[in-house]
């Protein structure tokens, strides 16, 4: 059970009948019906700005989620898979590749970069210096290094809260361990 009880008189969805990812879905939004305002204001407005507003790739936008889902050691976020990302190609083994993103191959080089980036400020934002600007301006313009920044902000904040709720309860076996270190590839994940 996630460590944060669902809000009273939150309705219930029956485990019997809805999909996995409808039952994920039912568990976050009963912890975030607690204060549905301030988590509408801040969840949908985010993503849907995202969504409109957004110029980057599906598949380095999930590519880089996915490796700050490592980071986080955020279990659901690890299991999930978007359909944008999968879409644009990004495959078990792709994911794969995160465990050692400067050295793998079917990364171009603005994905490493930007990979660099986000494990940058996911551990050590302080190192990130001009000369980690400066390679993402080989292959990046202002714009997208801005909403890169943003969407790595977005995910490495709400993706340590959301790691701290341990709403594991409907994952995949591998990912309901609550102790040690787990990583998103190499296993089963559940396309969303």
């Amino acid at each position: 059970m996630a460590r944060i009880r669902p809000a009273a008189g939150h309705a219930v969805i029956d485990p019997a009948t809805a999909t996995q990812r409808e039952q994920i879905e039912q568990v976050h939004a009963s912890i975030l019906a607690h204060r549905p305002k301030i988590a509408a204001a801040v969840n949908d407005a985010y993503r849907q700005a995202l969504a409109d507003e957004g110029t980057l790739p599906p598949r380095l936008v999930e590519l880089i989620r996915i490796r700050l889902a490592f980071h986080n050691q955020c279990r659901s976020c690890m299991a999930v898979r978007y359909q944008s990302g999968i879409d644009a190609g990004v495959d078990e083994d792709l994911v794969c590749s995160l465990a050692r993103p400067a050295e793998a191959p079917d990364l171009t080089p603005a994905e490493r970069a930007a990979l660099r980036f986000a494990d940058l400020l996911a551990t050590d934002h302080l190192r990130i210096d001009e000369r980690v600007y400066d390679e993402l301006r080989q292959h990046f313009d202002e714009g997208e290094i801005v909403e890169l920044g943003l969407r790595c902000a977005r995910t490495i904040g709400f993706g340590r809260l959301n790691a701290t709720w341990m709403n594991v309860e409907h994952l995949p076996e591998r990912f309901k361990d609550t102790q040690g270190i787990l990583t998103p590839w190499g296993g089963e994940a559940i396309a969303w």
